[in-house]
C-alpha cells in the first residue's frame, strides 16, 4: 500500500507546506496551519464539461445579453446586489449561526419562482420536511422551487445538468464534499474545490448561484481567504441577537457598489424590509434629553444614515481609566480623546469613557469623528446638544475639521427626519436653505456651537 501523504494548509490564506509551521509565512497568522492528506493528481477525475471552450474575441464584438440582473422582487437586497443578481455570478453569503441567512435565501427563492425562475435549493444540513416547515411559515408555495438535501458535490452537479435552474442555492459550502478530495466536508481543500466547482457550473452554464458561509468565532468567513477572492460578491449578514432587526452588508461587488447595507426586520413569518432605517434608530434615542448623545449622518454606501453617538464620562476608582466602545474603532476613539485634551482643553486623564452607538450599527467612516467628540465634551461638561441638531465633520490631529463627502445627500436626509440644524465643515459649505447651516472650522468651534444649557 502506497504511503499516504499530508500537507498543511494555513486556513487563511490557503498557504500550504509539507510540515507544521506556527506561524504562517504568507499572512503571518498564528496556529492557522492544519494537515490535510495529500491526493496524487491521477486520483482526481478531469471536469472537461466545465471547462470554457470558448476563443478570445475583441471586446467591441462581445453581446449582452437582454436579461443581465434577475431582480429578487426584494428592494434591500436588490440594493446592496447593485441591482440584482447578475446571470451566472456566484454570490457568497455569511453571517453567524441564526442571523437568517437561510431564511432570506429562501424568501428570495420564492420571490424568484413568482417571477417564473426555476430555483433549485440546495439544503446540506437540513432534511426537506425541514425546509417544508420553514416555507410554510414564510408563506411559500411555488411549482418552480425544487428541494434537494445533498452534501455529495458529484450529486449536486448531476441534478444542476438535470433540472437545469435558473438559480441554484447552495445552503452551505461548509456542510458539501467532492469524493475527488481525500479530507472531511468544511477542510480547506474540500471548500476551496467546491466552489471552485460551482465557480466554473455557474459561469459555464450561466446559471446565478448562492452561496451560504459560516464565519469563526472572530467574524470571519471560515475556510480559506482565496474563497472570497473566487466569489463575485460577498455579502455579511450582520445583527444583534438580542433586537430584531438585521443589515445585510455588500463587502465585495464585481457588479455594483461596496458597502452597501440593506436593513431588514425579523418576524415570525420571516425577514421584512425597512423603507426608512431612520425611523428605527431614532425611535431608540430618549425623548429626554441628556449630556453626552449627538446625531451624526454616516453614510453607508450610497445611502445615509442617521444614527445617535452616546457617551459617558464619570471619575474612575483606578489608576489606569477604562477606555469603552461598541459600534465604532477604539482607536479612532482614543485620537479623538486626545484631540480633545490637547486642542480643547478637556481633562479626560483621570476619566473613564464609554462610547455607544445606538442600534447596533458599527460605524467606521471619519465623518463620525464630529458626533463622537461632541458627545464626549458634552457629557464631561455635562450640557446637551440641540435635539434639533445634526453633526458632520472629520477631526485632525490639530483639532481642525475635515470636509467629508456627499454632503448634499446627508444633508437632505437629515431634514426628511424632521432636524433643523446642522454642524458641517466649513470646506462643504453650500447654499443650502432647507436647514441650518453652521459651519465650523476647529472642534472647539463646534463645541460652542451645538450645545445649549442642560
Amino acid at each position: 500500500m502506497a504511503k499516504v501523504k499530508s500537507k498543511w494548509v494555513c486556513t487563511e490564506c490557503g498557504y500550504e507546506t509539507a510540515g507544521y509551521l506556527g506561524k504562517c509565512p504568507e499572512c503571518g497568522s498564528w496556529g492557522s496551519l492544519v494537515e490535510e492528506t495529500q491526493i496524487s493528481p491521477k486520483d482526481i477525475k478531469a471536469q472537461d464539461e466545465f471547462i470554457n471552450k470558448e476563443k478570445p474575441e475583441l471586446l467591441k464584438d462581445i453581446q449582452i445579453g437582454e436579461e443581465v440582473r434577475i431582480s429578487t422582487n426584494i428592494s434591500e437586497f436588490d440594493r446592496i446586489l447593485g441591482g440584482g443578481l447578475v446571470q451566472g455570478s456566484l454570490t457568497l453569503i455569511a453571517g453567524d449561526p441564526g442571523i437568517g441567512k437561510s431564511t432570506i435565501l429562501l424568501q428570495t427563492s420564492g420571490e424568484l419562482c413568482k417571477s417564473g425562475k426555476k430555483v433549485l435549493y440546495i439544503s446540506a444540513e437540513e432534511s426537506a420536511s425541514q425546509l417544508k416547515l420553514r416555507a410554510q411559515r414564510l408563506e411559500i408555495n411555488s411549482d418552480n422551487l425544487y428541494i434537494y438535501p445533498q452534501t455529495s458535490l458529484e450529486s449536486i452537479k448531476a441534478q444542476i445538468e438535470e433540472v437545469l435552474p435558473d438559480v441554484v442555492v447552495v445552503d452551505s459550502i461548509q456542510a458539501i464534499y467532492s469524493q475527488n478530495v481525500a479530507s472531511s466536508a468544511g477542510s480547506v481543500s474540500q471548500i476551496r474545490e467546491c466552489c471552485n466547482i460551482l465557480m466554473q457550473i455557474a459561469k459555464s452554464k450561466n446559471i446565478t448561484t448562492l452561496v451560504i458561509g459560516h464565519v469563526t468565532k472572530d467574524g470571519n468567513i471560515a475556510g480559506p481567504k482565496v474563497l472570497e477572492h473566487m466569489v463575485d460578491t460577498v455579502i455579511y449578514f450582520e445583527g444583534d441577537k438580542y433586537k430584531s432587526y438585521r443589515m445585510l452588508r455588500s463587502m465585495k461587488n464585481r457588479f455594483g457598489n461596496t458597502s452597501e447595507v440593506g436593513i431588514f426586520e425579523m418576524h415570525s413569518n420571516g425577514l421584512k424590509e425597512v423603507k426608512n432605517p431612520n425611523e428605527l434608530f431614532l425611535n431608540e434615542r430618549s425623548q429626554i434629553a441628556v449630556p453626552g448623545s449627538a446625531i451624526i449622518v454616516t453614510n453607508e454606501g450610497t445611502r445615509p444614515l442617521l444614527v445617535e453617538i452616546q457617551a459617558l464620562v464619570g471619575t474612575t476608582p483606578y489608576p489606569s481609566p477604562r477606555r469603552v466602545t461598541n459600534g465604532v474603532d477604539t482607536s479612532r476613539v482614543l485620537q479623538i480623546l486626545a484631540v480633545l485634551e490637547k486642542r480643547v482643553g478637556l481633562n479626560l486623564s483621570k476619566q473613564d469613557v464609554y462610547v455607544n452607538v445606538t442600534g447596533g450599527i458599527d460605524i467606521s467612516e471619519p465623518a463620525a469623528d464630529l458626533g463622537i467628540a461632541l458627545a464626549v465634551a458634552t457629557c464631561a461638561r455635562d450640557v446637551v446638544v440641540d435635539s434639533q441638531t445634526v453633526i458632520i465633520g472629520e477631526i485632525g490631529l490639530s483639532g481642525e475639521i475635515h470636509p467629508v463627502n456627499n454632503i448634499e445627500k446627508r444633508l437632505n436626509e437629515a431634514v426628511t427626519s424632521g432636524f433643523k440644524k446642522a454642524i458641517i465643515p466649513y470646506a462643504n459649505k453650500i447654499d443650502f436653505n432647507k436647514i441650518e447651516i453652521v459651519p465650523v472650522k476647529r472642534l472647539i468651534d463646534a463645541i460652542s456651537a451645538c450645545v445649549s444649557k442642560g
